[in-house]
């Protein structure tokens, strides 16, 4: 038994002689003590460079300013939020800022608890001191350069710019209402030949199309022949007026009636011709039919000009207007564009699809857009005149409260209601709240707006411990 004491005992012994050896090695030489983030920082090394009139604009490296001048080296001790998180209340309020007046103590995690006097959280982290100055009335909130560098914080100026805005929508082409014509007859009339003309076929105004019989259009040219040629009538105007209207009430085209005029006989048949250019949409007419009073033989429309119906969301109904440009691309011509303007919006919106119909006149000369195709239609509903405005990133927006934040320069950031108008090619018309040239915040905006709400949570928390402490030492008095 004493044998294995012994042998333990000895075991022991030169376990604790290899840990101290061990040790020893870690240990530095006398004079080279090891180099901390604390010691570099007092060593004065830059942490990065500044503009030098205190714009926010950075650089890791040394850089000169569009005038020749260079930027301000900002060592790391002198970042206020570089701080070591060990670093002791007492430290907080050590020389550098001795000269101030601390207000209160924060959470150092971010909590809202503040305390009038030095304090540990839960895991013995100290609270951080708060100075007066720090936190704004104004409502501002102000951060060091540092801080600034790492969010990666930028600011845009407000300026006045063309708001360019598409409204797409699908849409379909459709006939000139105004450029569509029939082919009927007035009285009763045989169709004695028709022309070689199909449905489909392109013809010009004064074309011939077919020649009909008719026993009523035949009485009447003979009785207007009568009244001209005639010794009695034909110096008196009332006579050949009337009998001449009888033939144009009938339709009968104006040609054949100055022919009439000049040969003195009637034609047994009527040539019957095109009324305008265009296309042939229907062709009922065939030899030998007999055609009653109304009957559509020919329907022809003329599709140079064209409209493209389009069906635009109801919420994009507020900026649509008649004249606004519209571009038209049709799926069977990719890479051709037709220029239109808007001529109608029609004051009904189909409740199943929640759209409105919009009317677009587009000139079609060479005939390449038909009726019934398919398009796609962008809308510029853009700003006529430029307007105010600043980058969608910038504006902090609530569903209720639209804010933006200002930068004042130096660090200090200021929080500003505003009203937003028209949105287009990534900006937002401002309305109200700010004047060209204010310098507002695009990146890491809502880190700051954090900060901000933070901040003042904690002053609203700091101000209600003042004067709960007022009223107590109120009601101790005598």
């Amino acid at each position: 038994m004493s044998n294995r004491r012994f042998i333990g005992t000895a075991a022991a012994l030169v376990a604790a002689a290899g840990v101290a050896l061990f040790a020893g090695s870690l240990l530095p030489p006398d004079g080279d003590p090891i180099l901390s983030a604390a010691n570099a920082s007092d060593a004065g090394t830059p942490l990065y460079y500044q503009d030098p009139d205190g714009k926010p604009l950075y650089s890791p490296t040394p850089k000169k300013t569009d005038d020749g001048r260079d930027y301000v080296a900002v060592p790391a001790a002198s970042d206020g939020s570089d701080q070591p998180a060990t670093m002791s209340a007492a430290e907080h309020a050590g020389e550098p800022k001795a000269d101030r007046k601390i207000k209160y103590y924060r959470n150092p995690m971010g909590l809202p608890d503040t305390s009038p006097v030095p304090k540990k959280d839960s895991m013995g982290m100290d609270y951080i001191p708060v100075y007066e100055g720090e936190d704004s009335d104004d409502g501002s909130i102000k951060l060091s350069p540092g801080k600034i560098q790492r969010s990666g914080v930028k600011s845009e100026l407000a300026e006045l710019r063309r708001l360019g805005t598409l409204v797409r929508a699908p849409g379909t082409i459709q006939l000139d209402e105004r450029r569509v014509s029939v082919v009927a007859m007035r009285a009763e009339s045989f169709v004695q030949k028709v022309a070689d003309v199909t449905t489909g076929s392109r013809v010009t105004k004064g074309q011939p199309l077919m020649e009909i019989y008719s026993s009523a259009v035949s009485s009447a040219a003979a009785e207007y022949l009568a009244t001209i040629t005639s010794r009695t009538t034909a110096g008196i105007e009332p006579y050949g007026r009337g009998a001449r209207q009888r033939l144009v009430n009938l339709d009968l085209p104006e040609p054949i009636i100055a022919e009439m005029e000049k040969n003195h006989a009637v034609p047994i048949t009527i040539r019957w011709s095109s009324p305008r250019d265009g296309i042939v949409l229907q062709r009922n007419a065939i030899e030998g039919m007999r055609a009653q009073p109304g009957d559509v033989l020919f329907r022809i429309a003329d599709i140079s000009l064209v409209w493209a119906t389009v069906d635009v969301a109801e919420r994009d109904l507020g900026n649509v207007a008649i004249g606004q440009p519209v571009t038209v691309r049709a799926r069977s011509y990719p890479g051709r564009s037709f220029k239109g303007l808007i001529s109608v919006i029609y004051p009904q919106l189909n409740k199943e699809t929640r759209t409105a119909r919009v009317r677009v006149e587009l000139e079609n000369a060479d005939l390449a857009l038909l009726p019934d195709m398919y398009v796609d239609a962008e809308i510029d509903t853009g700003t006529p005149a430029p307007v105010l405005s600043v980058a969608e990133s910038a504006v902090l927006d609530t569903g209720i409260r639209q804010a933006v934040l200002v930068d004042k320069g130096r660090g200090r950031f200021e929080p500003r209601e505003v009203k937003l108008g028209r949105r287009g090619e990534g900006h937002v018309e401002i309305r109200e709240g700010l004047a060209e040239g204010d310098a507002v915040v695009t990146s890491a905006n809502f880190l700051i707006d954090a900060e901000s709400n933070l901040k003042a949570a904690l002053k609203g928390f700091a101000d209600a411990g003042n004067a709960r402490e007022g009223e107590m030492g109120t009601g101790a008095r005598p």
